[in-house]
C-alpha cells in the first residue's frame, strides 16, 4: 500500500514537487536559449520553487520556435543563484519584480500582476504567457503561424471550447442552459455573462490562461478595465480578488481580439490524469492531477532528451 495518499494534500504536493524536481535536474545540462531580438517575448510568472520546472517549461517551447527572448516576473522569491542560473540558461533575461506593476483600479495577486504585465507591454511585441507547469513536447506550427500573422492565440480549457468566441448570451445558453451558477468563481462569472449589455457585442470563449498569446499591436488595460467592472456588477467587489478572475479576464480579453487562433485542444491540452495521443504537442499539467501517473515526470524527460538531440 502506498502510505503517501493518507498524507495532507500540502505534504504530497511538496513531495511530489520535490520528487520531481529531483528526476528534472537533467534540464541544467541542456543547451542554453539564444535569446532573438525579433519581437517575440515568452513571458511566465515564476519564482524559487518552480525554477528547474519552468526551464523544462520555456526551454521546450523555444526550441519548437527557435525565435524570441524570454522576460520573467519574478513573484518576490527568486534568489541571487536563481537569477544566475536563469542568465545562464535563457539568455540573461528581462526580469521583471512584482511590486513595481501598478494595479489601479485592478486586484492583487491572483496572477493578475502577469496579465497586467502583458498587456502594458505588448505594443511592439508579440507576448506569450507561459506557466511553468507545461511542456511542449512536439511541432507547434498553429503557435508560429498565429505569431507570424500577428494574430492572437487562445489555448482551451477543454474540448467542448472549440467552437471559439461566442456572443455572451449564445455562450451562456450554450454552457450554462439552467442559468445562473454558483460554486466556482469562473463558473460564477461565466454563467452571467448575458447580463452584460448586448450592445457591447462582447464575446467570450473558454480558455486557460497557463497559455496564451497576446499579439502586438494589441490594446492594452481599458478593455480588461471595463470587464473587471462587470465583473463587480456580476459577482460582487470583494470576490473579484479570488483565484481565478485573472483567468477569465485573460479568456474575455483574447476572446475580443481581432481574428484570435483557438489553439487546437487534442494537440495543446490540460492533463486530467488521461492519455494524450501521438499528435500531442503541449501539455498543461493543472495542479489537480499534475503528479498523477508519472505523467509529468515523463513528458519533462521526453523535452530534456528533445532538446539534447
Amino acid at each position: 500500500m502506498n502510505m503517501t495518499s493518507f498524507l495532507p494534500r500540502r505534504w504530497r504536493d511538496k513531495k511530489d514537487a520535490a520528487r520531481h524536481a529531483e528526476a528534472i535536474a537533467g534540464i541544467l545540462d541542456t543547451p542554453p536559449i539564444e535569446p532573438r531580438q525579433d519581437g517575440l517575448v515568452l513571458f511566465s510568472m515564476i519564482g524559487t520553487a518552480v525554477l528547474l520546472p519552468y526551464l523544462v517549461a520555456v526551454k521546450s517551447l523555444w526550441h519548437e520556435l527557435r525565435r524570441g527572448r524570454v522576460a520573467i516576473l519574478d513573484d518576490g522569491t527568486l534568489t541571487a543563484q536563481d537569477r544566475a542560473i536563469l542568465a545562464h540558461h535563457c539568455g540573461d533575461p528581462e526580469i521583471l519584480r512584482i511590486d513595481q506593476v501598478a494595479l489601479n483600479e485592478f486586484p492583487a495577486g491572483g496572477t493578475w500582476e502577469r496579465l497586467l504585465t502583458i498587456l502594458d507591454h505588448r505594443v511592439g511585441e508579440y507576448w506569450i504567457q507561459l506557466d511553468s507547469d507545461t511542456v511542449t513536447i512536439g511541432p507547434v506550427p498553429e503557435v508560429t503561424e498565429a505569431i507570424a500573422r500577428n494574430r492572437s492565440f487562445l489555448f482551451l480549457g477543454g474540448k467542448d471550447a472549440e467552437v471559439g468566441p461566442l456572443p455572451l448570451r449564445e455562450f451562456r445558453q450554450q454552457f450554462y442552459p439552467d442559468g445562473e451558477a454558483e460554486g466556482h468563481v469562473q463558473s460564477r462569472i461565466e454563467s452571467r455573462l448575458d447580463s452584460i449589455p448586448e450592445k457591447r457585442g462582447w464575446k467570450y470563449a473558454r480558455g486557460c490562461s497557463g497559455f496564451a498569446g497576446f499579439a502586438a499591436m494589441g490594446t492594452g488595460r481599458p478593455l480588461a478595465s471595463a470587464f473587471l467592472a462587470e465583473m463587480k456588477r456580476m459577482i460582487g467587489e470583494e470576490d473579484v480578488t479570488i483565484w481565478g478572475t485573472e483567468q477569465v479576464t485573460s479568456n474575455f480579453h483574447l476572446s475580443n481580439e481581432a481574428e484570435p487562433v483557438v489553439l487546437p485542444y487534442d494537440r495543446y491540452m490540460n492533463y486530467w490524469n488521461e492519455d494524450w495521443g501521438d499528435d500531442t504537442s503541449f501539455v498543461h499539467f493543472v495542479g489537480t492531477h499534475r503528479h498523477d501517473n508519472g505523467a509529468y515526470i515523463e513528458a519533462s524527460l521526453s523535452a530534456i532528451a528533445r532538446l539534447k538531440s
